[in-house]
Order: C-alpha cells, then sequence, then structure tokens
C-alpha cells in the first residue's frame, strides 16, 4: 500500500549483492530453466510462425550451409511449445496467422529488448500507483465523518516503528488488534471518537480495489518486451486472515507484501528481498512509488525510480524511461522493432484502396512476437482489426518464405467449409512496404494450452476432443481436385519421402551419435506403409492450434497451415496423438501421459483414432505404433537441427541447447513405438518372453510364473500386489512387479532424470571444477524444488522407520532399490531428490531416536531440502570402522556438554547448507567397551569447529559437499542435543547401518549400469586395427563379463534388501563362516563350480553381441 511511515526518510544505504539470473547479450543463465520462460506472458493470443515452404521436401536445399532451411520444411512437427499462448479456458481474442516451431527463436524473444533498454524489471507500489491513492481517499473519508483532516495522516506517523500503523504493516497485528490500537491513537489526537472500522472498510472498498485500467495495460506491454514485472507493497491483512491484494497475480513475476515478510519499506531489505525474487540488479530495475521517502530509500540503492502523482503522467515518464509505448496494448505482440519497421503512409493508402474506407487517424501497427521468419503484424484501421504478414527483406532461398503458397491453401480451404481465418488480400508488389505480404481477419475465440483441459468438466473435455477429431476429418475430406489444389505437393510414397528427408536432415545436423535414431533410420524404411491415402493434411494438428467459439465447444478456425502439403492423412492424426506419450511436465509441451483419463472423460489415444476411423468411414489400420515412430522421430530430428546451429553459434538463445537432450528424449520414445511395432530383434525373442523395452532398465528377464510355497519367488508382476505397496513376501527383480504406487513413483524418476537431469550432467561436472565449486549450483536447487512439487521427495525412508508415512513416501526396501538404482545413474541425482547421503542416515537418526525438540529444529529442515548435514564419526589416528576405538570426548560440564575431536572424512562439513553435525564421541571411558560412545548433535556454528581442509577422493574434491578434515577444540553444546542417552552411541551406529548401504549398493549399479551404456555406445563408434572396437574380441569378453557381473549383483542386493523388510537387517554376521551353518560350505561348492562350469569364451562373446544391440 502506499501508506508509509514517512519517519523514516532517513537511512544507511547498504548495498548489498543480490543473486542474479542476469540475461547477457539474449543468453539466459543456467539457473533460468526452459519451462521458466513458458510461464510468463498468460495474457497472450495465439500469433503466428513462419517458416519457408516448399512443395516437397525431397526437392528442398539439402547442402550443409541451408541444413536449417530443412528444419522449415513440408509436414514438420511443431512439437515446441509457443511462449505466448493463451491461458485454459480464457477468452482471447486469437490472430489467425502462424507461428514458429523453433523455441530457440521464441525465447529469444523474451528477452531482446530487455537487453536493448538495459532495465530487466518494473516493480509497482499498490496504493496510489496501481490503485487508487489512500491517502487521497483518508481526506475524503476524514470530510465525509466529520473528522479533522490529517487525523489518519498523523495517526499513521505516530509513535514511527512502534506505532499501530506500522506493526500493522509488518504482520505484527490483526485487523481486530489494530483498528482497537488505531481508535485510541486516533482519540489522543482528536478527543473525540474516530470509526476506525468505517475507515479500513473504506480503504479495502470496491472502488480502491479496482486496479487503474491505464496500469493494467502498461504493464501488458512491459511483459510483452520481456521484461519482469513485481509488486513491492506495503500492506496488511483482513478480518479473515489474507492479505489485502486485489490483484491478479499472473500479471507480476513477484508479490512481495510487508505484512508476510514482516519488513516495510522503507527498509532495505525488503527492496533487496523483491529483486533477489525476481533473479535482477536494483540498477536493472525502475521502482514506482507515490511515497517519497520509499522512492529515496529505492534511488540509495541503485534503483532507477519514478514517483508517482498522476498515473497517466506517471506512464509517459516510464515510457521515456523504457523507449517503447505503455498504450495499445494487443496479446501476444509487441512494439515493432526497429530493424522490421515498414513504411506506414504507404500502408495506410494501400488499406484505404482495399477497405474502401479513408481516416485521418495512422493505422496502429504491432508486431507479433514470434513471428521472425516470416515478419507478422497486428494492424488496427478505422476500428477494423486485420492481421499482415510479409516476406523478409533481402535475398531469399528459392520457394522459401513462401507466404503466397499460405495464402493460396487457406483461401481454397475457406471455400470448402473447412474453418480456417479469411484471408483478405494478396500483394505481390514489393513496391508497397518493401516485400510481398498479404492480409487476414483478426478474430475472437478460446485455445485452449493445455491437453488436460483444466477447469473443465469430463462432459466438455470429451466434447473438445470430438470437435477436434471432427475437423480433422473435414481437412482430410476435402476434395482437392475440386478445391484447386492437386498440385499442391506430390502424390502417393509421401511417408517414404518424408522419412528419407529427416534421415538426411539429422545427418546434416549430427553432433554426436544418438543410439536410437540410428535404429530408426535402418528400421523406418524396412516398415512403411504399404497401402497410402493421399489428402491435405495439415503437418502441425494439435489442441492448441485450434480457435474455438468463445461460447460453444465448436472450432472455429484451424491456425499454422504453413507445414500443410498433401500426404498421408494417418501422419496427421498420429502427429496429433504425440501428447498422449509426453510426460505433463516436459517443458516444451504439456503432455497426458498418466493422467486417469477415463476419469477426465478424454478418450484415450486408440479411442481417439477409432473415432476417426469411424468418422472417416475407413478400418483401422494396422501399423499404428509405425506412424507414432515416424512422427516422433521427425520431432527428435527438428531438435537436433536446432542443437546444431546452437553449438555452431546459429542460434539465436542458448537455451537451444536443450533441444539436444530433448532429441534423445524423443528418439527413445520413438523406438518404443519401433519395437511395439514389432523390430526384427524383438521378434528373435523366444516365444512367450515379456515385451522387451527398446532402451534396457534390466538384463534380468522377469517372466509370470506360478506360485511355489518357497518363501521367496522372483516375480516382474504379481496379482497379489497392492496398489499401496509390494507382496512382502516376494522378491521383486523387474520395476514391473511392483506396487501400482511404487511403480508410478519409478517411471516420474526416470522421466525426471531423463528430462532435466541427465542434460544438465556435463554442466554439473564442469562447475565442480570451477571457483564457484564451493557455492552450491543453482539450477540443483531448481531442480529440488521442482522435485518436491512432483513427489519425488524423501524416497529413502524404509516402511520399519516410518510405518504412517508421516516423514516419507511409504516404500520397503526392496521398493526403494530399484528407484535407488535409477538414481545411481547420476551422482548427482540423489541430492535433487533429498535422498543423498549423509543426510539420510542422519534424517533416520533424527526419526528413530531424536527428541520432539530435535525432531523440529533439525529434522523438520532436512526433511524440506532447507539445510544439510554431516556424520562425524572417522578419527585419523584410529581404525574408525570398529567405532569402540574413537578417542574423541564429550564431557559433562554443567548445564552442558564440552566436545573435543580431531575427526576426517566428514562428508558434506564443507557445504555451506550444512548446519548440524552428528559427532560421536566417548562419555565415559571406562564403561563397558559398547556403552562408551554417545552421540550428540552439533550445530556448525558453534564456537570452536575449525575445518582444517577437504579431502580429495582420487584427487577430487567432491565440492560443494566435500570431505572435510575438522577439530573440534572446547565446543559447548546443550545437553538437550544429546541422542538417545549417553553411552548409546553404539547402538545408534549399528542401527545407522542397515539401508544406507543397500542404498550405496543399489546407486553403484546404476553407476555400473550408466558406465556399461557408456562403453558400448564408445566401442560402436570407435575403430582400431581396420575395424570396429565392438568387434574386437577381448572388448566382447569384457562386456559380457560386466552384463554377468551387474545381473549378479543387482540380484544379490535386491535379496538383500528383501530379506532387510522380511528377516530384519542383519542374518548371520561372523557365524556364516563357522561351521554352525552350511553357508561356508556352500560358498566353497560356488566357487569350485564357477571353475568348472564357467562360461566360455564362446558363450561371453554370444552375450557381448546381444548386449551390444541394445
Amino acid at each position: 500500500m502506499g501508506f508509509d511511515n514517512r519517519v523514516h526518510s532517513n537511512f544507511t544505504s547498504a548495498v548489498s549483492s543480490v543473486s542474479s539470473k542476469i540475461v547477457c547479450r539474449g543468453r539466459l543463465s543456467p539457473k533460468r530453466k526452459l519451462a521458466d520462460l513458458f510461464a510468463h506472458n498468460k495474457d497472450g493470443y495465439h500469433t503466428l510462425c513462419t517458416l519457408p515452404s516448399y512443395q516437397d521436401l525431397s526437392e528442398a536445399p539439402t547442402s550443409s550451409n541451408r541444413a536449417w532451411q530443412l528444419v522449415f520444411a513440408e509436414g514438420s512437427i511443431m512439437l515446441i511449445n509457443r511462449i505466448l499462448n493463451p491461458p485454459n479456458s480464457s477468452l482471447s481474442k486469437a490472430a489467425a496467422v502462424w507461428r514458429h516451431v523453433l523455441f530457440q527463436k521464441q525465447m529469444s524473444m523474451r528477452w531482446s529488448h530487455a537487453v536493448s533498454c538495459a532495465y530487466k524489471a518494473v516493480i509497482f507500489d499498490m496504493g496510489g500507483v496501481l490503485l487508487p491513492s489512500p491517502y487521497k481517499m483518508a481526506q475524503e473519508w476524514e470530510i465525509q465523518n466529520n473528522v479533522p483532516v490529517g487525523t489518519i495522516k498523523q495517526a499513521i506517523r505516530s509513535d514511527g516503528d512502534s506505532g499501530p500503523w506500522m506493526k500493522y504493516m509488518r504482520g505484527e497485528l490483526t485487523a481486530q488488534g489494530f483498528t482497537e490500537e488505531f481508535e485510541k491513537l486516533c482519540f489522543n489526537i482528536t478527543g473525540s471518537p474516530v470509526p476506525v472500522p468505517s475507515f479500513l472498510s473504506s480503504l479495502t472498498s470496491n472502488h480502491m480495489a479496482k486496479q487503474l485500467p491505464c496500469m493494467t495495460e502498461a504493464i501488458k506491454c512491459i511483459r510483452a518486451e520481456g521484461l519482469k514485472t513485481a509488486v513491492l507493497s506495503n500492506n496488511f491483512f483482513l478480518h479473515n486472515g489474507e492479505s489485502f491484494l486485489p490483484l491478479d497475480r499472473s500479471q507480476f513475476d513477484v508479490v512481495v507484501e510487508s505484512c508476510h515478510e514482516r519488513v516495510c519499506k522503507p527498509d532495505p531489505r525488503i527492496y533487496h528481498l523483491c529483486v533477489e525474487r525476481l533473479g535482477v540488479q536494483p540498477q536493472e530495475s525502475i521502482f514506482l512509488d507515490d511515497i517519497g521517502g520509499n522512492v529515496k530509500a529505492a534511488a540509495q540503492l541503485g534503483f532507477s525510480t519514478l514517483k508517482v502523482n498522476d498515473s497517466e503522467e506517471a506512464i509517459e515518464q516510464l515510457e521515456k524511461q523504457l523507449g517503447f509505448t505503455l498504450r495499445n496494448f494487443v496479446p501476444n505482440t509487441r512494439s515493432v522493432r526497429r530493424t522490421m519497421e515498414i513504411p506506414r503512409d504507404s500502408l495506410k493508402k494501400y488499406l484505404e484502396n482495399i477497405m474502401g474506407e479513408t481516416t485521418s487517424d495512422p493505422p496502429i501497427l504491432r508486431q507479433f512476437s514470434h513471428g521472425q521468419s516470416n515478419p507478422t503484424y497486428y494492424i488496427k484501421y478505422n476500428e477494423k482489426e486485420l492481421v499482415l504478414r510479409k516476406k523478409p527483406p533481402g535475398k531469399l532461398l528459392p520457394a522459401a518464405h513462401a507466404i503466397e503458397r499460405e495464402y493460396r491453401v487457406m483461401k481454397a480451404l475457406g471455400e470448402t467449409g473447412v474453418p480456417v481465418p479469411k484471408v483478405i488480400s494478396l500483394c505481390e508488389d514489393s513496391s508497397i512496404i518493401g516485400t510481398p505480404f498479404y492480409l487476414m481477419e483478426y478474430f475472437s475465440g478460446r485455445i485452449f494450452k493445455d491437453p488436460a483441459l483444466p477447469g473443465l468438466d469430463e462432459k466438455d473435455r470429451r466434447a473438445i476432443y470430438t470437435a477436434m477429431n471432427q475437423v480433422l476429418c473435414k481437412i482430410h475430406s476435402v476434395d482437392i481436385k475440386a478445391a484447386g489444389l492437386e498440385d499442391y505437393g506430390k502424390h502417393d510414397a509421401y511417408v517414404k519421402r518424408q522419412v528419407q528427408t529427416w534421415s538426411k536432415q539429422y545427418r546434416s545436423s549430427e553432433t554426436r551419435s544418438i543410439p536410437d535414431m540410428e535404429r530408426l533410420i535402418e528400421w523406418l524404411p524396412q516398415h512403411l506403409p504399404k497401402d497410402q491415402r493421399t489428402s491435405v493434411v495439415h503437418g502441425d494438428y494439435r489442441l492448441d492450434n485450434l480457435i474455438f467459439h468463445p461460447h460453444k465447444l465448436e472450432v472455429i478456425g484451424v491456425l499454422d497451415w504453413e507445414l500443410s502439403t498433401l500426404g498421408d492423412p494417418i501422419s496427421d492424426v498420429a502427429y496429433n496423438c504425440m501428447v498422449y506419450s509426453l510426460p505433463q511436465d516436459l517443458p516444451i509441451q504439456k503432455g497426458l501421459k498418466h493422467y486417469n483419463l477415463s476419469e477426465m472423460g478424454i478418450p484415450s489415444a486408440e479411442e481417439y483414432f477409432d473415432q476417426y476411423c469411424a468418422n472417416m468411414g475407413i478400418p483401422r489400420v494396422s501399423n499404428w505404433n509405425f506412424y507414432m515412430a515416424f512422427s516422433f522421430f521427425r520431432v527428435a530430428a527438428i531438435l537436433q537441427g536446432v542443437y546444431k546451429r546452437s553449438v555452431t553459434g546459429q542460434a539465436s538463445s542458448s537455451d537451444a541447447n536443450a533441444s539436444g537432450k530433448l532429441a534423445t528424449f524423443m528418439a527413445n520414445i520413438a523406438w518404443d513405438f519401433a519395437t511395439k511395432e514389432g523390430f526384427q530383434i524383438f521378434k528373435s525373442l523366444p516365444e512367450g518372453s515379456p515385451e522387451t523395452p527398446g532402451k534396457r532398465s534390466f538384463g534380468t528377464w522377469c517372466r509370470r510364473l506360478p506360485l511355489a510355497q518357497s518363501q521367496y519367488k522372483m516375480f516382474a508382476t504379481s496379482s497379489a500386489a497392492s496398489s499401496h505397496s509390494s507382496p512382502r513376501g516376494i522378491l521383486i527383480i523387474s520395476p514391473e512387479g511392483l506396487s501400482e504406487k511404487a511403480q508410478n513413483l519409478y517411471h516420474k524418476l526416470k522421466e525426471f532424470l531423463e528430462v532435466f537431469v541427465y542434460p544438465a550432467d556435463q554442466e554439473f561436472r564442469n562447475y565442480q571444477l570451477s571457483e564457484n565449486r564451493w557455492t552450491p549450483h543453482p539450477l540443483i536447487e531448481e531442480f529440488k524444488e521442482k522435485a518436491k512439487s512432483q513427489g519425488l521427495w524423501n524416497l529413502f525412508l524404509p516402511l520399519e522407520s516410518d510405518p504412517e508415512g508421516k516423514y516419507g513416501a511409504k516404500l520397503t526396501n526392496m521398493e526403494y532399490a530399484h528407484l535407488c538404482e535409477l538414481m545411481g545413474t547420476s551422482v548427482y541425482a540423489p541430492e535433487i531428490f533429498n535422498c543423498s547421503a549423509p543426510d539420510t542416515g542422519n534424517m533416520e537418526v533424527l526419526i528413530r531416536y531424536g527428541t520432539e525438540e530435535q525432531k523440529e529444529r533439525w529434522l523438520k529442515p532436512l526433511l524440506e531440502g532447507h539445510i544439510r548435514s554431516c556424520f562425524a564419526m572417522t578419527e585419523p589416528k584410529v581404525a574408525s570402522s570398529d567405532a569402540t576405538n574413537i578417542e574423541s570426548s564429550i564431557k559433562e560440564d554443567k548445564d552442558s556438554y564440552v566436545v573435543n575431536g580431531h575427526k576426517w572424512w566428514t562428508s558434506g562439513a564443507l557445504d555451506p547448507r550444512c548446519k548440524i553435525c552428528i559427532f560421536m564421541g566417548k562419555t565415559n571411558p571406562e564403561a563397558n567397551r559398547h556403552k562408551q560412545q554417545t552421540m550428540i548433535l552439533v550445530p556448525m556454528d558453534t564456537p570452536g569447529i575449525t575445518i582444517i581442509r577437504p579431502l580429495t577422493v582420487y584427487g577430487l574434491e567432491d565440492a560443494p559437499a566435500g570431505h572435510g578434515e575438522i577439530i573440534f577444540e572446547n565446543v559447548h553444546v546443550p545437553k538437550e542435543n544429546i541422542l538417545l542417552g549417553s553411552g548409546r552411541g553404539f547402538e545408534i551406529a549399528q542401527g545407522r547401518l542397515g539401508p544406507g548401504r543397500i542404498h550405496h549398493c543399489m546407486r553403484l549399479i546404476g553407476h555400473a549400469e550408466r558406465s556399461l551404456s557408456l562403453m558400448k555406445h564408445r566401442v560402436k563408434t570407435r575403430i582400431a586395427f581396420g575395424k570396429p572396437l565392438a568387434e574386437q574380441g577381448t572388448i566382447l569378453a569384457d562386456i559380457a563379463k560386466s552384463r554377468a557381473e551387474i545381473e549378479q549383483a543387482r540380484l544379490l542386493v535386491l535379496k538383500a534388501a528383501h530379506l532387510m523388510d522380511t528377516v530384519g537387517n542383519k542374518a548371520f554376521g561372523a557365524a556364516g563362516l563357522s561351521n554352525d551353518f552350511p553357508l561356508a560350505q556352500f560358498h566353497a561348492w560356488t566357487r569350485a563350480l564357477r571353475l568348472a562350469d564357467g562360461p566360455d569364451e564362446v558363450h561371453r562373446a554370444a552375450v557381448a553381441k546381444i548386449e551390444l544391440k541394445h
């Protein structure tokens, strides 16, 4: 609010560094993820894409210097989500134009102007800036209620920080408490009662709660230019406990309210908090406030400032500072870029001739945000709204940027009843505005961005999907001869040409081998459809390319025709169904995978295709999975092309790098569909063997076997498995046999790793060698928040320690072992999911042995991932694997314990987030040797703790956690920090060992699987002595041996986890070596049998060849 304590106009400037996400020269820092870019511009309208067009891609240029043009070719899949799409179910004006496929162009637009104007953010006060001035309202209220003018203002200033107003702004008083104290204060000023409840009611009335329209439009213009926006308000809580914030939060990237933060303007801390959350620096921000003291404070901190007296005047001043207009906003547009200006006088004359109308006003012209190949503009001329689409200036490749072709297909289809935008005029005279262009209508409707259609009921969702299906059938039913489109593309062999074209495109942009793409390039030509119809195909048909009626569930416009041609209509349907195989949170396109579609009213992919076949009156094709594989293959090729441009410096955004990782992700999905179609490798499997995924997850085959009497059986699946837990008496050796809950976590975890973690592995490795290595990587922290939001958090806690699931996921040791192997495929993954040592063991210790106070202070922030911890047991002078050997001391001293000791290999101690240490020392050296030790919680900021150095492992420091050598010298710790009790340390240490060892072992198996995968890739691509390494005998033997050892190790560890769930954490120990049990004899015979009947070289070679096929 604009009410501030003016007493605080003088204070010391305290400029501090703010962690920022600075955009430099249009490149985004790693801290800003791809998904962040898609979170802005929520008011955007559907706009355009600009692509060169070829009648047939086989005729397009293929030389390396023209590889980029191939990306824009016939039938390319427009998977990449558009930044400026409208919100779900919102009524929006939707330009009948095309949009761009390649997100590096789109994302660069978000930032291009932010860089050029030097500002990254605009920060608004609320009352007096966005809302009407509360000071003016107070004066009017005083007059109406016969209160001396100035009473409210004087009461606000009274008592400074300790006054009721400032306490109310800091959230220290409730609305009732403020009313009571403020009434007393006003009475002391006036000598008569003042109706403060009436004042508070007027302050929050409908009139005061309406955002000024000029400010609303200004904010939209600011965000359209790529800048961030924020609210920084001295605000208060209402009687219902909620803050007074009558604003649409979607307008702002950050909202900072004093009542929530417990600090008010002009305190420097609240300004720094705002820019830190925005990810910008003060000097990159403009701050608007109606209070001089607040403006002065911001200026002292480095902000550009603007004191608001009149909103219209303030907007004019802000326009001068920013360098662009804040009026005439049109969703999904921005001011025309200087390099894209067109002669407006010539355009006006052309419009007068075409429209038959004259006006003295110049046309309003804005540029659609993501039209670069073919620039596209919004025009408002004499109250009529149009869209202009033109060729770019300069020398163009033959057939590229063929806007004439786009105009032609839209005009032809419009006359057949297909819902397309109405085209108005085609101008091929370059003298008008410099290049040929055409005009089309701009009309209103609804666009649904999220295929899950949140906010709608089941009936409406089904109706929307039905309408989408029907319109696609209408497109495919167009009589191409009658429509004059018989020569719009080549007839027949469409899929074959497309496979050839995208294979060439992939080869021309290849930067590294993607195994699944290699398989697809070989497999697709061998399984081409024998029979293909020819029809008009859209090439990018999906839900968010459709405009729905504002009030009815019917399609009134189909957008994005730039990829249309003549081709196989089933390819359009398959592309339309790709969304069913994509995860819900994929940054470039939301998917429907793992949704319960039947409950939502959305047809499954099979039902949708059956509906299409019924509408078209055709039989269901038998090779549906081929078309799906083909669709994802095209996407992977497109994304690889984008990635190639990024590594050669041609792409317009550094985030084009992400497309390389997504290319692998899409290729994996394509190959999964290929395997379902029946690739020759899988056809050779024994009858009755399970369907094998195209990408090996486990080599141990798991067949459905009848239950036997033995307690421990191996199953892939079990009908007895409940949806909540896996059968305790069955050893599950494959994820397919896990409970429904565990399987869901497994698949979500796998997707998260593939989409986010693996692509960032190299960046994390490089960071660990940089000067900043002792500071946690910001991307790790962002991934943590994403993992937490997806429920992939604290998975490690065993069911036995947390039977009610109060802290964790209620998984058994065996269930978690499968997840742990996945996490082991990246050394950074365990921390991202809050499942990394030593925190996991320390959290389990606190759960099992901590007091409620200890849990509240240390366990809770550990579980939330807000802090980290370390475990100090190992000492340099003794063999610390035997806990009874330790020499560190814990001595009682009145109300505390004094800790002394020399520890090393204290993992995690160097992490700046490490706040607590579990320290093991001796409290009574004279007691029984297993009762001498005690564990105590030592805060890492306690005086007397000195970290001497980080220890290295094979030369690696393992930053930022590190392995510290630490001196504890007279460290005083409160008695209440003792764990379980004096002399119970050895007992705790033994209890801590169990599950943690299984976690380490399964992660190591993940290491091994990833290592073997890397090895297989390398030997396939390296040649020595005239043949690939993969054909060398010793290499084959090593691969076969590695596969056998990994499978053995996996089964062994899973069995151990299973026994921990069913028998306990320990079985025989040293007794297993004695003659009291047959275990030693079993071991001896096993070793002898291995020598007598081990696999020979032929067997190993066969295993290696099979392995190399995966």
